[in-house]
């Protein structure tokens, strides 16, 4: 992959994954980005003839003269044209600006081989926050009753485990049987990341019976997959696709399918199951879900209308209405 970019461009991909230890989804991410922004300011600067697809224009001939040249403003017509030519939501454009200020921070303070950092100055676009998208208490008991079929004590463990753990999808493919010890569970997360979560009853008793069935069939597991926890029919390491899938087969059979709901969205009603129900402190919840900032994970200290509610009518002054009457 890194033999269609520049040499600069391969060193920074190299260092992010090495030295910074980086995630190969988030040095692909990068890469992908990168040569993105390339490709346009190729363009842009007009040292190419115009394209109808950007990814038609190669990136292996510009050397580090080209980056020097590349300006604050070159930047933003850049992520004008993502805005407008890519329909790229803030989110996306905020992504992006992180991986250009992350470059150019490697070219000018770790390589020296940029006097002046164009991008010091550049804002990463402002997101709109809104509130996490969650299944109620009694559409998690409606999701899980419904699960059945030959793969139902797979399918279960699985659910569980993101409706208990708030585990994100990379994570819970990448579970291996050794990261169970007792009733804890070893979970990599973002950056590769390791976090300890405790497991519950549930989660225990779920794990235990899909090992039952998990080790009846040995003989069938590939050999690169027997340390997974998660098997697919072909014995290999169940993937993230099949993971979706499988959670949309039981949304759709539970009625909760075209609401928006998926993998992520079971890992939403965990922190908020947690925060509602369980009490549970926000640093805690920080720690359960590997969140860096703490801003992230305060996005889940929302209420519902039910706590709203009965916020209102323990004002101690509830009642003043009805003893002002009662005098009269």
């Amino acid at each position: 992959m890194y033999d269609q970019c520049p040499d600069f461009m391969r060193e920074f991909l190299f260092y992010m994954e090495t030295i910074k230890g980086r995630s190969p989804r988030t040095i692909k991410g990068y890469y992908t980005d990168l040569c993105t922004f390339f490709r346009f300011m190729k363009l842009h600067k007009k040292k190419c003839a115009p394209v109808e697809d950007l990814s038609q224009i190669s990136i292996q001939d510009l050397d580090i003269g080209f980056v020097r040249s590349i300006t604050l403003s070159d930047v933003y017509e850049f992520l004008h044209y993502v805005s407008t030519d890519r329909d790229n939501q803030a989110k996306t454009r905020a992504r992006k600006v992180s991986c250009i200020r992350v470059f150019f921070k490697y070219l000018t303070v770790n390589m020296k081989l940029l006097d002046e950092n164009p991008v010091e100055n550049l804002e990463i676009p402002s997101i709109k926050k809104t509130l996490p998208k969650y299944l109620t208490l009694e559409h998690c008991y409606e999701l899980l009753n419904v699960i059945d079929g030959p793969d139902k004590e797979r399918d279960y463990c699985i659910i569980l485990l993101f409706l208990n753990c708030g585990m994100r999808l990379s994570e819970l493919v990448g579970i291996n049987l050794n990261d169970i010890r007792d009733d804890t569970l070893l979970l990599r997360g973002k950056g590769n990341k390791e976090r300890i979560v405790y497991l519950n009853g549930g989660c225990l008793q779920a794990i235990s019976d899909y090992l039952v069935i998990r080790n009846q069939n040995l003989a069938s597991i590939h050999s690169e997959a027997k340390k997974a926890l998660f098997i697919s029919r072909r014995g290999t390491r169940l993937g993230a696709r099949q993971v979706e899938r499988i959670v949309e087969k039981y949304l759709k059979l539970s009625g909760l399918s075209g609401m928006g709901y998926s993998p992520h969205k079971l890992r939403h009603t965990a922190a908020t199951m947690m925060y509602q129900h369980g009490n549970v402190d926000v640093r805690i919840l920080q720690e359960i879900l590997g969140h860096t900032n703490l801003g992230t994970t305060q996005i889940y200290t929302h209420v519902s209308n039910e706590q709203i509610k009965k916020a209102a009518q323990s004002n101690p002054l509830a009642n003043a209405g009805k003893k002002i009457n009662q005098k009269k």
